[in-house]
Parts: C-alpha cells; sequence; structure tokens
C-alpha cells in the first residue's frame, strides 16, 4: 500500500517540526513539504499533489481560511485537515463550511492525530468524538435554529436507510464500518453517501455531519 503524503502547514516552527517527527514515524505516512504561510501552501499543494493538507487557522498574509478556500478552489477533491488551537463558534463553522475534511484541536492525542490523518485520506470526516463532534455541537447551537429547521428539512427528503447512513457518518464511521454495522456492500454504502450529497447539497461528508448535528439527530 502506497504511503500516504502529507503537506503541513504553520507558522510555528515548532509546530511543524513536532508534526513532523510524529507523521514521519508513522507507519505509513511521511512529510511530502512543510509551509509557514498560506501563499507557499497553495504553491507546495500545486506542485506535491499531497494526500492531506493538515492546515493551521492563524498565520501571517495569507491565513488559513483563505488558503483552505484556494487549495478546495484549485482542487475540490483535495483533502485539508484544519489542526489549530481556536475553538470559538464562528471560527470553527466558517472552516467547515469552506469545504475542509475536518478538524483537529492542537492538543489532540497523538494517536488520534495520526487517526485522523489516515481517517480523512479515507473520505472519512476527522470528527472525533473527545474534539470534532465537541466543536462542532457548540458551533451549532440551538442559537442558529433558523438551520436546524433548514437541516430537519433537507433530511426529511432522505429514506430511512439513507438517515441511518447519515448518522452514521456523523459519528465518523468509514465506508467500511458503514458497510459492517448495516450489512450491505461498500459499493451500496457510496451509492447511499452520493445520494445523501445530492439531496442535501453538501459537496463532502463534513456537511453531511454538520446537517445531523443541526438537526439535533446525533
Amino acid at each position: 500500500m502506497a504511503e500516504l503524503s502529507v503537506l503541513v502547514v504553520d507558522d510555528e516552527e515548532l509546530i511543524r517540526a513536532g508534526l513532523r517527527l510524529l507523521l514521519d514515524g508513522a507507519e505509513g505516512l511521511h512529510i511530502a513539504g512543510e509551509a509557514a504561510d498560506g501563499h507557499r501552501a497553495v504553491e507546495l499543494a500545486a506542485a506535491l499533489d499531497p494526500d492531506v493538507v493538515l492546515l493551521d487557522l492563524r498565520m501571517p498574509g495569507m491565513d488559513g481560511f483563505a488558503c483552505a478556500e484556494q487549495l478546495l478552489a484549485d482542487d475540490p477533491d483535495r483533502t485539508v485537515l484544519v489542526l489549530t488551537t481556536f475553538d470559538a463558534d464562528e471560527t470553527v463553522l466558517r472552516a467547515l463550511e469552506l469545504g475542509v475534511a475536518g478538524f483537529l484541536l492542537k492538543d489532540t492525542p497523538p494517536a488520534e492525530l495520526v487517526r485522523s490523518v489516515r481517517q480523512a485520506a479515507e473520505g472519512a470526516p476527522a470528527l472525533s468524538p473527545s474534539v470534532a463532534r465537541q466543536v462542532i455541537s457548540r458551533a451549532t447551537a440551538p442559537r442558529e435554529g433558523f438551520r436546524s429547521e433548514e437541516a430537519r428539512g433537507r433530511l426529511a427528503a432522505l429514506t430511512e436507510r439513507e438517515l441511518e447512513i447519515a448518522r452514521a457518518v456523523a459519528e465518523g464511521m468509514t465506508n467500511q464500518q458503514i458497510a459492517e454495522a448495516q450489512f450491505v456492500s461498500l459499493p451500496t454504502v457510496k451509492t447511499h453517501i452520493g445520494r445523501i450529497m445530492q439531496k442535501l447539497e453538501a459537496d463532502n461528508r463534513v456537511k453531511i455531519a454538520l446537517a445531523i448535528h443541526r438537526a439535533e439527530l446525533s
């Protein structure tokens, strides 16, 4: 199996050094490159085509938000995973709505960080129960009631099986895990997820998870 390549983007050299040691030391992962700002990250992503871009949000010049937006505009299929110290509601929600594959806080345990990078590369949202789901819950609090109503309206278009699979996506399950839990084939799961995305007008799995959390179904 080919190794997964990771582009690390953070303006702090110490953070980049720590991630280099962690990820290069993990089986099946290697650091393809490093960038200290968004402009350099966009250049390296185009040149190196990494499997995952691990991106900080707060950086001088082009910050992580603008960088993620440009990375995904250049390649909508690119996997961008946010790694940040900031978990304010609007910060998290803004990052997710840009279309990133997930987010983690910088106090995430090393093993969970490695797992999340692999999970994001496989196409599953990096939404660990200890970090991501907690922050999403805050970002989609009842104060956004109109968003909850909208989400429930869209989820009403799903079949019972599609809703079950959407909830599994929100729990961070991979396609294989969903297939085993639902006793269906992997191609069937992929077909269902494609239909769910179409019905929810979601272009990635994180937005499926957001819809579920907003509708208070998870």
